[in-house]
């Protein structure tokens, strides 16, 4: 064989010089991981020897070092015509006699004799190393057949190392040009046009949560996930459970995909794009069994590196067989100490001018530019914020002057998300109007702070930054410090907060957010009156033939999304706790919840869960629970049940769950918690002990129903205290009373974390742990070790007076 040309089966990561970053990878892959029953097409590479060849036996190295250094490296004006004289240098050289003879031997040989389709890819020599992504800078060509064919697409992949982005790039991280070579690879086709497409991550990619797998598809070539033409499906894999064989896809989000990329001859470049068909949009590309051997793949790829990996996947239409034909280092948050944290926060309201998938969690203001076109790029100052349809590989050297970024299409994989976390700006994509809501030259404020979705605000609005560094945050010895954490999409990042696990997961959110109706309306659909909701509900579910799972895979997968970013510590998540009045908020609540005058004291809590006006949609709850700890796998979900107001009702509480699959007698690892938030828990803590594993305070609810106080009205509000001597003898009794029957007990609150004093008097009662808002753990850490300091120095007083 040629120097000039390698089989992959002849590559590893050591070849790199010679084949670059891709290719080396790729023959890594096909070399070493096919035990693994990874699926890597075959193919070939030309080396970079077969590069240099090319420009030596048409003596081009002088031409084009003459040609870069006339470019203007002040403000790259000339950029591109010094990029079109090189590419065009390039392309009227001649193919050398023996470097043509070594590709045509090689294709034969991959073809065995009867020519097919390949994919031939550019790999620079200094391609997907680890401190950069080079993602995108040269040039691919797919479904190329034939001699002449494949020819003319190697020596257009030369001449891409000239592309202007790729000039830009290189200048911009200081990589000599007359030191990069390219690499070809030259690789069977896979026929995703006629099937699906994607990429993938080892981790979380906007907060480098490292235990998730996080795959992404679009039916057809995967050039519309990469541009961000289409809002693609999204998946989640748990890795931990996943390899004890459960079921680990904790979160499927069904994509848009609008439109399917597909090979047309008639056009120019080969390729088009097809409206996709309705049922398609409404089907995943993957089914479960394909996104879990998918991920399984990504887990052994990410091992064999020892880093976080950036994958491409392809599913072929003809075969079925879905293959890798792409891996790489992930290159943002694999660089990053994901225990330095640096917060935004707004702190005023702003005026909402359009709204998408916000990328990162900064916050950027500065004077909008529209642009149609990377050819605009005068148009750009430094620090304004680019507003555009969509952005490719050529937008690249656009993209580093914006202060953010903000496109109508795109998602989470897009270019301009994987650009916009390469530089570290804030990005909001997919946002379907941002060229028609905002006016070019008005000043804007992106905001990516607030979950994930982000948010355009008219005008510069006013917020905080703060950095965080956890690196040397100690938890407390004796108390725990938990987190009340309710919103799925901030999970992840909460993860690298200071914590010892969730003390409450408020289910609440979930079913306002992200379900939206009431799980009545879904048992009772077909008998509901009112038909504008009925309309609206079928909206939500329509992909649903069964519409009370709908209600059970999107709250088990929220409740999962927690779970998993906190595994393997508790999580504990309370049923729900709306009262009728919230109740009715939620679509179809109305025609299922009756008037209250008093709803904070009425039908709400246990009392729901046994009543046959609600115990159908306790069953979801209590089936999405269920999902999550035996399907999933995350055994670290704790249940506890709010305003079981006697020992009687936490009796047929636990004995509906029983009939609904949360049966201790049959999981041995299940715990069943209480909420002692009335004063009948304190009284007979002994007696709900013996039904229960443990207690939570309510501080809110057993401060009002101690002091006869209605915290929703104004008139009394300022009588409510959690520190009112009453209330703080009924905590007191509560946790006496759980350390006497060895229950472990905790407390929700804010009160904690503002007073010192607070959190003194828990820690001196012998509580085991205390949950504190997100914005309140690091306050709250710092009291509780202050208050066991103090308690320490007591005690030690006490010994040496005894002695």
């Amino acid at each position: 064989m040629s120097t000039f040309i390698k089989r992959f089966n002849e590559i590893n990561m050591n070849d790199l010089p010679l084949v670059g970053g891709k290719n080396a990878s790729l023959g890594e892959l096909f070399t070493q991981l096919s035990t693994k029953n990874i699926l890597v097409p075959d193919g070939f590479a030309v080396t970079s020897s077969g590069f240099w060849h090319f420009l030596d036996n048409n003596k081009l190295r002088n031409d084009l070092r003459t040609i870069l250094n006339g470019l203007n490296k002040t403000d790259f004006s000339n950029l591109h015509d010094i990029g079109k004289k090189a590419r065009e240098a390039i392309l009227n050289g001649i193919m050398p006699a023996n470097l043509t003879e070594a590709i045509i031997s090689a294709y034969k040989d991959l073809c065995h004799h009867s020519y097919f389709e390949v994919a031939v890819r550019s790999s620079a020599t200094a391609e997907d190393l680890p401190q950069s992504s080079f993602a995108g800078q040269h040039e691919s060509y797919l479904n190329i057949k034939g001699e002449n064919a494949l020819l003319q697409a190697v020596q257009n992949c030369f001449a891409s190392l000239y592309t202007d982005r790729a000039i830009k790039y290189r200048e911009d991280n200081g990589f000599p040009h007359e030191k990069v070579a390219l690499s070809v690879g030259v690789q069977k086709m896979v026929r995703s046009d006629m099937a699906s497409s994607g990429v993938g991550f080892t981790l979380e990619p906007e907060s480098g949560f490292r235990n998730v797998i996080h795959l992404a598809g679009v039916w057809g070539l995967g050039e519309n996930i990469v541009q961000g033409t289409v809002t693609p499906d999204e998946f989640l894999i748990f890795k931990p459970t996943l390899v004890q064989g459960k079921k680990a896809i904790i979160r499927k989000t069904l994509g848009s995909k609008l439109k399917t990329m597909i090979y047309d001859q008639q056009h120019e470049n080969g390729i088009t794009n097809v409206d996709t068909p309705p049922e398609k949009k409404e089907q995943f590309v993957l089914n479960d069994d394909e996104i879990s051997r998918l991920a399984n793949w990504a887990l052994s790829i990410e091992e064999h590196y020892q880093k976080p990996m950036d994958i491409e996947w392809a599913k072929d239409g003809i075969s079925g067989e879905i293959f890798i034909i792409q891996a790489r280092p992930e290159t943002v948050h694999s660089q990053k100490n994901p225990l330095q944290v640096r917060e935004y926060k707004l702190i005023e309201k702003g005026i909402k001018l359009t709204s998408g998938e916000a990328i990162g969690s900064k916050i950027g203001i500065g004077v909008a530019r529209i642009l149609d076109s990377p050819k605009n790029i005068d148009k750009l100052q430094q620090g304004d914020v680019l507003v555009t349809d969509l952005t490719s590989p050529d937008w690249d050297p656009v993209l580093k002057k914006a202060a953010a970024i903000i496109t109508n299409k795109g998602g989470r994989t897009s270019h301009a998300s994987i650009i916009a976390r390469e530089l570290g700006v804030p990005a909001i994509v997919g946002t379907g109007d941002a060229t028609e809501k905002i006016t070019d030259g008005q000043i804007i404020t992106v905001s990516c702070c607030e979950g994930e979705k982000g948010f355009v605000y008219k005008g510069k609005v006013q917020y905080q930054e703060t950095e965080l560094d956890f690196s040397n945050t100690k938890l407390p010895e004796g108390t725990e410090a938990m987190m009340i954490v309710a919103d799925p999409e901030k999970a992840f990042k909460l993860s690298f907060y200071p914590n010892d696990g969730v003390g409450l997961m408020r289910m609440e959110f979930i079913i306002t957010n992200s379900i939206q109706i009431h799980p009545m309306a879904l048992v009772k659909f077909n008998e509901l009156k009112n038909e504008e909701v009925k309309q609206k509900i079928e909206s939500l579910t329509h992909h649903y033939p069964d519409k009370q799972q709908y209600f059970v895979d999107k709250l088990a997968q929220g409740i999962a999304s927690i779970a998993a970013a906190f595994y393997p510590k508790d999580v504990i998540v309370r049923t729900s706790d709306f009262k009728t009045n919230e109740y009715a908020n939620l679509l179809g609540g109305t025609e299922f919840e009756p008037l209250e005058e008093n709803p904070m004291l009425g039908f709400r809590g246990a009392s729901r869960y046994y009543n046959d006006l609600y115990k159908p949609g306790f069953n979801l709850e209590c089936k999405a629970i269920k999902l999550v700890r035996e399907d999933m796998g995350l055994t670290n979900v704790k249940v506890m049940i709010p305003f079981c107001r006697t020992v009687e009702e936490g009796k047929k509480v636990i004995k509906v769950m029983q009939e609904f699959g949360l049966d201790r007698n049959k999981d041995e690892s299940l715990e069943i918690y209480v909420m002692a938030e009335i004063p009948s828990n304190v009284l007979q803590a002994d007696e709900f002990a013996k039904l229960f594993d443990g207690f939570s305070i309510g501080s809110n609810d057993l401060t009002q129903l101690t002091l006869g106080i209605d915290r929703d009205s104004a008139l009394i509000a300022n009588l409510f205290n959690e520190q009112n001597k009453s209330a703080k003898q009924m905590i007191g009794m509560m946790i006496s009373n759980a350390k006497a029957s060895g229950t472990r007990i905790g407390l929700c609150g804010q009160a904690p974390s503002d007073f010192p004093e607070f959190a003194k008097f828990l820690v001196e009662q012998g509580i085991d742990s205390i949950s504190f808002n997100p914005d309140a753990i690091l306050k709250g850490i710092e009291n509780i070790m202050t208050a066991e300091q103090i308690l320490s120095r007591v005690k030690e007083k006490e010994m040496l007076s005894m002695n």
